[in-house]
């Protein structure tokens, strides 16, 4: 069997989101997590990574559906005038992005700003990765890569999902499918533009397909469909409390099932458990 990730997005969203990620690493289960600069529970998140040295931590890089660290002032392509923030929905950002209304040089200093907001703090970053998986598209790859190099990272996310992973995920709704299938025209250039850029990188990210259904019956089917390799499982595990009814947030009720999906781990021993750290030197030769 392959080597697989096992990361926690959403690090720092809430307290009942970061008591989930921090008592799943303690039981050995997830490896890495995905810290957010600008959240409700940031603080305390990078409390607990600091006491937490055997926690991988990457840059959950946010450009839509969030607050910046950088003043308004100095990103005013990237924020939605309305509102102050980023803009809401992906859709949103991608109109944006794709009409050439979001200037690349505000993006890139964005992202260097909540790189560097927590490694001042102390935080150790081994990877970046980015909310909603904007990253797949080169037009935010690249300036992700070159603020990410600057900073001494030298490791991404690969966002695309390969399709043994799709086909495990047998509860995946046929419009999810569709929308992880269609980005796949995009994964050669990507993979082109993290080797150029030196990255090391996984063999591809399973459970995308799987988002908001990722339950103990799914998980098991994509562990045994694992094949050899360098693999990263995303998952958005947590507590549902009261915190996390202010957030908005499609994945809700979806935390506590998460969490105990994970426990699914246990039952495959032979799978090893990495970080981004354990990664080759280098992006996988696919």
């Amino acid at each position: 069997m392959g080597a697989l990730i096992v990361n926690a997005d959403d690090f720092g969203l809430t307290s009942g989101v970061n008591r989930g990620i921090i008592e799943l690493h303690s039981a050995g289960l997830v490896t890495s997590t995905s810290l957010m600069a600008r959240s409700g529970a940031t603080e305390e998140a990078i409390d607990l990574a600091i006491r937490t040295p055997t926690l991988g931590v990457g840059c959950h890089v946010v450009l839509v559906d969030g607050e910046p660290v950088l003043p308004r002032n100095q990103i005013p392509t990237l924020i939605d005038a309305k509102t102050g923030s980023f803009p809401n929905s992906l859709a949103a950002f991608l109109s944006r992005l794709f009409t050439g209304q979001i200037r690349t040089a505000e993006m890139e200093a964005e992202i260097a700003a909540q790189i560097a907001f927590l490694q001042q703090r102390g935080i150790h970053l081994n990877h970046v990765d980015t909310h909603k998986h904007t990253h797949v598209f080169s037009a935010v790859l690249r300036p992700l890569l070159r603020a990410a190099h600057s900073a001494g990272i030298r490791a991404i996310r690969n966002p695309f999902e390969p399709h043994w992973s799709t086909r495990a995920t047998r509860r995946a709704h046929w419009m999810r499918l569709a929308q992880v299938g269609a980005l796949r025209w995009l994964e050669p250039e990507s993979r082109r533009i993290i080797e150029e850029a030196g990255f090391a990188t996984t063999s591809g990210t399973v459970a995308v397909a799987g988002t908001g259904i990722l339950d103990a019956a799914t998980l098991r089917c994509l562990l045994r469909s694992l094949p050899a390799g360098e693999w990263e499982l995303v998952t958005h595990p947590g507590y549902n409390d009261a915190d996390l009814d202010r957030v908005p947030t499609n994945l809700r009720a979806t935390r506590d099932v998460e969490r105990a999906a994970l426990e699914a781990l246990k039952e495959f021993p032979a799978i090893k458990l990495i970080s981004f750290a354990g990664l080759s030197s280098g992006p996988p030769d696919l």
